[in-house]
């Protein structure tokens, strides 16, 4: 007897929009744990702008964006060149550091920066692994 299976190997457009999904999952996760946690996300821009409150929505958004950016530099460099994954990886690490200047440069509390700084780690601990890795399922598209 012959036994046909129905999973199949994920698509690289599926692992990229699963990627980008998990990516802003961990971002909510953070955001959520800092509401439980009574930190409030109030940041003062310091350039004579009011100081805003990041929202779930406002941060998902941005997250769901900049995401979407990555992939999109994976898929550019898995299309220019065979070392994609080393290069993306090098530059994903790089924006990731770049990411964290931001927070030396506005007011807010502590917790607040510290809670903006997960955000950007949880961010990193998805879509490095994933757009980072060398193979088919890692750039966009079939």
């Amino acid at each position: 007897m012959t036994t046909v299976s129905t999973f199949s190997k994920p698509t690289r457009l599926g692992t990229g929009l699963l990627a980008l999904a998990g990516a802003v999952v961990a971002v909510a996760l953070v955001w959520a744990a800092s509401r439980v946690l009574g930190i409030e996300l109030r940041v003062d821009p310091g350039n004579g702008q009011p100081p805003g409150v990041i929202s779930l929505p406002f941060a998902a958004v941005l997250t769901l964006l900049v995401s979407a950016l990555g992939w999109g530099a994976r898929a550019l460099l898995g299309r220019l060149t065979g070392r994609a994954a080393t290069i993306w990886t090098a530059l994903a690490g790089g924006v990731l550091l770049l990411s964290f200047l931001p927070l030396f440069g506005v007011e807010a509390t502590g917790a607040a920066k510290t809670v903006l700084a997960l955000m950007h780690l949880a961010v990193a601990a998805v879509l490095i692994p994933v757009f980072g890795r060398r193979g088919e399922a890692a750039g966009p598209g079939r």
